[in-house]
This record gives C-alpha cells, sequence and structure tokens, in this order.
C-alpha cells in the first residue's frame, strides 16, 4: 500500500469536491472491498474520501417505502429494518460480526458484488437508488459485475424498500466469505411478485419465469445453466440447481 491523503468533508458538496480534486480518488464507506484492494496495490488512489461524517446512516419510513441511509451499517439494517423482516434477516446473514459492524449498506451497493446479497434485495424490493445527483431504480441500477449506473463521483445517499406484503430472502453461502454462491429474493407485492438472484450469474438478475409461475399458481421453473457462473466453487449446473432449492426455500420462508 502506498501512500495517500485521507480527506473526511463535512458535506456531500465538499466530498464530491475532493473526489474531483485532482489524481484518482475513491469513496471510503466501510472499505471491505477497497482496504483489501489497496494492500493488493489493484487499487492505488491517491485520495481517500471518508463517508462516515456526512450522516448518511439511519432507517425511518415514509408511506410505503423503508429509507435506510447509504452509510448504516449491516448489524442495523439487522435490527432496524424490523417493517422488512426478509430485509433484516439477509442483513444479519452477511459475513461476520466484524463486517456486519463495519460494512455499509451503500457500499456494497454501490461495489455491486456478484455474489452480494443486497442488490438482491434491492431488485426485489424495487429499490429506488437515491444520490447527491438524483436517482436510480433497482431495474436500471445494477449493469453487470461491478458495474452500476453511477456517474463518477456520484454518492448514494439513502436507499428506499418497497415494503412488500412478504418476502424472504434464501442462500447458499461460502462458508468462508458467507458471500451467496447462490442467493434469491422472493418478494409479494400485493400479488406481484419479484424474484432476484444473486451469485448464480455474471450479476444480479430477476428471474420472470419464477415470478410469472408463482403468480399463476403454477409449477415452479428450473433455472437454465447457459450462462451462470463456473469456479472453483460451483459450476453452471450446480448453480442452477442451486437457485431452484433456494427459490423454493425461500418461499417457504416467506413472512
Amino acid at each position: 500500500m502506498r501512500d495517500f491523503a485521507l480527506v473526511r468533508p463535512a458535506s456531500l458538496a465538499d466530498a464530491a469536491a475532493a473526489f474531483s480534486g485532482g489524481g484518482e480518488a475513491a469513496y471510503l464507506a466501510g472499505g471491505h472491498t477497497l482496504i483489501p484492494a489497496m494492500k493488493s496495490r489493484l487499487r492505488m488512489p491517491d485520495a481517500l474520501v471518508d463517508l462516515s461524517g456526512l450522516g448518511l446512516s439511519g432507517i425511518t419510513r415514509d408511506g410505503n417505502r423503508l429509507w435506510i441511509g447509504a452509510m448504516t451499517r449491516h448489524a442495523d439494517v439487522a435490527t432496524g429494518a424490523t417493517a422488512i423482516p426478509g430485509l433484516a434477516a439477509l442483513a444479519s446473514g452477511i459475513g461476520d460480526a466484524q463486517v456486519r459492524n463495519r460494512g455499509t449498506l451503500g457500499g456494497s451497493v454501490a461495489n455491486n458484488d456478484p455474489a452480494a446479497d443486497y442488490p438482491a434485495a434491492c431488485l426485489a424490493l424495487d429499490a429506488l437508488i437515491e444520490t447527491d445527483r438524483g436517482s436510480h431504480t433497482a431495474d436500471d441500477f445494477f449493469q453487470g459485475m461491478f458495474t452500476t449506473a453511477l456517474a463518477d463521483g456520484e454518492i448514494i445517499t439513502r436507499i428506499g424498500f418497497s415494503i412488500p406484503a412478504r418476502s424472504a430472502y434464501a442462500k447458499f453461502r461460502h462458508p468462508a466469505s458467507r458471500y451467496a454462491v447462490v442467493g434469491v429474493y422472493v418478494a409479494d407485492h400485493g400479488g406481484q411478485w419479484r424474484v432476484a438472484v444473486t451469485g448464480a450469474g455474471p450479476g444480479v438478475f430477476r428471474w420472470a419465469e419464477a415470478e410469472a409461475a408463482i403468480a399463476a399458481g403454477g409449477a415452479l421453473p428450473a433455472m437454465p445453466a447457459d450462462d451462470l457462473n463456473s469456479d472453483i466453487h460451483a459450476g453452471p449446473d450446480y448453480r442452477a440447481h442451486l437457485c431452484g432449492v433456494m427459490l423454493k426455500q425461500a418461499l417457504a420462508c416467506l413472512a
């Protein structure tokens, strides 16, 4: 890791100015991806812009949306997102205690790791991702592996999750990292179903066939293995099988 400047802005405007102040800069939220990347010299920013002093944490309900600040820790989502038990349960299963007490909702969503849990919740819960420059729907936000609709320097400020009639998340987790080898989030929005899958492919995606089958009360579909991930943990056929297993587990846990 080489030398870098640490900037602690007091406002979103100051944060944006520090990011664009010259050289390569990176925003620091929880740091669980950024800091290891810096240690291995995969990232070598000239400046880190710490977002922890901007007041971007907290959980509030406004009508049918649960708004969670981008800097809210996973542990606080797990205990505070009581309006959406499935989301709270998802947060309680992220990493270990150290990760949950340091990692942030906004950092995870902005990073968009293809095996992360929150992107599936955002898609299934029809989330709005608000930033210092506007807002994005979840359907448009996640664009592929580690790729989102965020412009360079754009800061997530809060995320609004549509409160479903019931929802649940089930994942087959890697035993060391607790990332999802496959995770499936199912949400019932008053008879309109949204099903999101993480870990299986190069990015999070909605499973339209499962949504239609659940709504119609028909047989659950099989996930095609085409284009699913293959790595040392699982091949595409096994991941396709796990999609069906996790879908059934999530449906059995709806609350």
